[in-house]
């Protein structure tokens, strides 16, 4: 059995020295990285723990914004008088996400860091995965792939990104702070994960050796929203296909929207053609058909997954009406 190394950081200058070195991985709550560890999947030769920096709180700045730190649980975030409040799509995303065992140790920093979901990804024994050995083949593209992705894949990866917390942040135009030497960068919680084009081993744009320490929340600008999970059993499953919808109104009118699927691509996924089709209408059936028409109208369903299609379709225009107040 390979050795590997533990070490609890300090502070944060202290946990990007020690992330600096390869084969390093910072682990919070674990409940991702630790499954991936004993399948073989991840093979870390450091673990450090930055689970009990000072990156927990979660509180108001003065511009309005709501930060979470990175350490926060999801519990602790989900529950948060201020996000039950003035993020409600967010609280209901991470109530939606996991048992209540899994929240009480699950981070919002790693929550964002999960691995894409594929059978074939997390069992070597099933085939070649793109993801584990680059090069290899993908077993799912001609296997069974109904958890698959249906929009943003490529010939090279069709896995899709399995947290709801995601979904809702890209929907509520969250940003996330990361930490690496020299300094901090924040980018777009919509920017952070990426499609798998060529390079499906890379799920997120974070660079070895840097730290999530946040996420930042804009003040709130969406006066009506609902999040809606699509699930194969009502206890704790991944999403077939999850739908994030935000709706801002000026007298009956939408003003602006926000429609962000999950379980159908290798990340949230923002469907820009709903969100223009719904602005400047009412909340009409005519119009969330169309919009529901638009986020699907690009969508590549595989041998088996093709009932997400019509699934997402439905599911947006249900989530719509809902958030609308016309459910």
């Amino acid at each position: 059995m390979q050795s590997i190394s533990y070490e609890r950081a300090r502070d944060v200058p202290h946990a990007l020295q020690l992330g600096r070195d390869p084969g390093t991985k910072f682990i919070g709550g674990g409940t991702n990285l630790l499954d991936l560890y004993k399948s073989g999947i991840e093979q870390p030769l450091r673990l450090v723990d930055v689970s009990r920096l000072d990156l927990s709180g979660i509180g108001q700045l003065p511009d309005g914004a709501l930060r979470i730190g990175a350490t926060a649980t999801n519990t602790a975030a989900a529950n948060h008088p201020l996000v039950r409040e003035r993020y409600r799509l967010l609280s209901d995303a991470l109530l939606n996400g996991a048992s209540a065992q899994l929240r009480n140790m699950a981070t919002v920093g790693g929550n964002l860091l999960q691995r894409t979901r594929c059978y074939y990804f997390t069992d070597p024994t099933l085939g070649p995965c793109n993801k584990r050995t680059p090069g290899a083949g993908c077993a799912a593209l001609d296997g069974f792939n109904r958890i698959h992705a249906i929009l943003g894949a490529s010939a090279h990866c069709i896995a899709v990104n399995p947290s709801d917390m995601a979904v809702a942040l890209v929907a509520l135009d969250a940003v996330v702070r990361i930490a690496q030497p020299g300094g901090e960068r924040a980018l777009p919680v919509l920017d952070f994960h990426r499609l798998p084009d060529e390079r499906p081993q890379d799920d997120t744009v974070i660079a070895p050796g840097e730290l999530i320490t946040a996420i930042d929340l804009p003040p709130p600008r969406f006066t009506n929203t609902h999040y809606l999970k699509v699930r194969d059993r009502a206890s704790y499953a991944f999403a077939l296909v999850s739908v994030a919808a935000a709706v801002d109104f000026d007298d009956g009118v939408v003003r602006d929207a926000r429609v962000v699927l999950g379980g159908v691509a290798h990340k949230p996924w923002r469907a820009f053609a709903a969100e223009d089709t719904l602005r400047g209408q009412a909340l009409a059936a005519p119009v969330l058909e169309r919009a529901s028409e638009a986020a699907v109208e690009h969508a590549r369903p595989l041998a088996h997954n093709g009932f997400k299609v019509e699934l997402a379709r439905r599911a947006i225009e249900r989530a719509l009406r809902t958030a609308g107040g016309m459910a």
